[in-house]
């Protein structure tokens, strides 16, 4: 088995949640404000320096719109969870109506006998 390191894990975290930040036009004050955290701690999670309490990473998540996916997909090596991160990611990219129709094929592949 692979192993991580926790500086590892610190800097893939710090940069997927900095990347998304910029993305959805955050500046580390307004991050800091709605997170109830400081600046200082922001900038320390985001450059991979400081670990993140879990609270805070889901917090970070439900206001950024980060799938757990998306954070913790650089980390894995089991090739059977990677599998299903990867449908996982091409199912994101689907209409609603193309959605349903793959969760009804899944529905009937599950109860096909």
């Amino acid at each position: 088995m692979n192993s991580i390191s926790k500086s590892d894990i610190d800097k893939i975290f710090g940069k997927i949640l900095r990347d998304f930040r910029i993305k959805n036009g955050y500046t580390q004050e307004v991050m800091a404000e709605r997170l109830g955290i400081s600046i200082k701690y922001i900038s320390r999670i985001e450059n991979g320096y400081s670990g993140i309490k879990t609270q805070t990473l889901i917090n970070y998540m439900n206001i950024l719109g980060i799938t757990p996916n998306t954070i913790f997909k650089d980390l894995m090596t089991n090739k059977d969870i990677i599998k299903q991160i990867e449908i996982s990611e091409k199912l994101n990219q689907l209409s609603e109506e193309k959605l349903n129709f793959v969760d009804n094929m899944i529905d009937l592949l599950i109860n096909f006998k």
